[in-house]
């Protein structure tokens, strides 16, 4: 299979292999009335004439008997051992009915051909189940034929055994339609979500980042001009750092901006560049987080490094960033200082708690022996979750 490129926002390319949909299966019930019968029919051969033995056709019973049971190991689970163990484990079942109705018809066995046609007909391709199934009912025809069976008999068989069949492919593409159904409501909701996003984005320009840019133009003006006509140095002092708070706001609004239109954000290894003695581990398998909470994790970085820098004489930070089963984990601790009291560390612990419950994670943080630690946690999306959930690059993709 053919792996898909995804062009990470944080800089990297991952690539990740997209199997093919699932299938829903047949009602829970209708599955327990199927492995209840087929129990019953692997049972009644053990006690039919030719019983299962090592002369005249017991080999042949004992053979059917070991294909059979192995089939529907191979073919009844809904997710398959292996690819083509499907495939397999009905051929093995559909020879077994056909050895069984030719040397023990009179036990149940031949009755495996209704789990062919039943597993058949929902899991299997249009391909793969014309020729396991047909190729079984065809045997069954056959061996009647020779039988010199009445053709009422074979013709009880087919309206019996097709039915099921039929009924199963209606199953699977009713099944597939709803699936379709699903994702073209998704399609929908995400054109809408990025629609409204685009709208907030360009109010945000509009407004905030006009406003900041003209506050920031207008302070500088103001510092020049105190500057120039001797005011006071504290004054001085005071409108230029007004001038470069208003600066990082205006950096951020662009930032926030660049998010909600889907653009790069700098990763997590830069961010932690500006920081000294600030260092980045990653571990698990890299995966493409959504713009939510591709902007969680920086902001939650950036908010965690920017209070160390200014509340903490810590020497030594540590960014952990860990991709699990469930969801992904981003730890930002500082060491080297001793542990402050956290209402006057400054840490803007609710924004970065409501953000984080926003999208269904949380956030701890709290003082340690030598500093100060941030965890913030946020779940994988449901849709995200695969059997197989550890696909992916060798590179993270919250680095450069």
């Amino acid at each position: 299979m053919k792996p898909r490129r995804v062009r990470s926002t944080f800089g990297c390319v991952n690539f990740h292999d997209q199997p093919p949909p699932s299938v829903e299966g047949p009602p829970r019930a209708l599955r327990a009335l199927g492995l209840i019968a087929m129990v019953t029919v692997v049972v009644s051969t053990f006690f039919t004439d030719p019983e299962p033995s090592f002369h005249g056709d017991g080999p042949l019973v004992i053979v059917a008997i070991a294909m059979l049971t192995s089939g529907l190991v191979l073919s009844y689970r809904r997710f398959e051992w292996f690819d083509g163990a499907r495939v397999i484990g009905l051929s093995l079942v559909g020879i077994a009915a056909l050895v069984f109705a030719a040397v023990q018809p009179a036990s149940a066995g031949y009755a495996a051909v209704y789990f062919v046609m039943a597993i058949g007909g929902i899991r299997l391709s249009r391909d793969s189940a014309i020729v396991i199934c047909g190729g079984t009912v065809g045997g069954l025809v056959l061996i009647q034929l020779l039988e010199h069976e009445n053709p009422a008999v074979i013709a009880g068989l087919l309206f019996s055994v097709l039915p099921w069949f039929l009924i199963m492919r209606l199953i699977r593409r009713l099944a597939q339609r709803n699936r379709e159904l699903e994702e073209s409501r998704s399609a929908h909701a995400q054109s809408a979500a990025l629609s409204e996003r685009g709208r907030v984005a360009r109010e945000l320009h509009d407004v905030l980042a006009h406003s900041l840019s003209a506050l920031a133009l207008q302070l500088e003006g103001t510092r020049l001009l105190a500057r120039d006509r001797g005011a006071d140095p504290e004054v001085v002092e005071g409108l230029e750092r007004a001038h470069h708070l208003a600066v990082s706001g205006l950096t951020e609004a662009r930032q926030a901006i660049s998010a909600l239109r889907g653009d790069d954000l700098p990763a997590l290894a830069d961010l932690a560049g500006t920081f000294p003695g600030a260092t980045l581990t990653v571990t698990g398998t890299p995966r493409e987080p959504s713009s939510e909470a591709r902007l969680a994790l920086y902001r939650t970085a950036q908010e965690a490094l920017t209070n160390v820098r200014r509340h903490s004489a810590a020497d030594r930070v540590e960014l952990k960033l860990a991709y699990e089963a469930d969801g992904t984990t981003l730890t930002v601790q500082d060491h080297g200082a001793a542990a402050p009291v956290i209402g006057g560390r400054g840490y803007g612990l609710t924004g970065m708690r409501e953000r984080a419950e926003l999208l269904g994670g949380r956030l701890n943080a709290g003082p340690t022996d030598d500093g100060f630690r941030v965890e913030l946690w946020l779940p994988l999306p449901r849709a995200d979750r695969p059997a197989d959930s550890g696909r992916g690059g060798p590179s993270s993709p919250l680095r450069s």
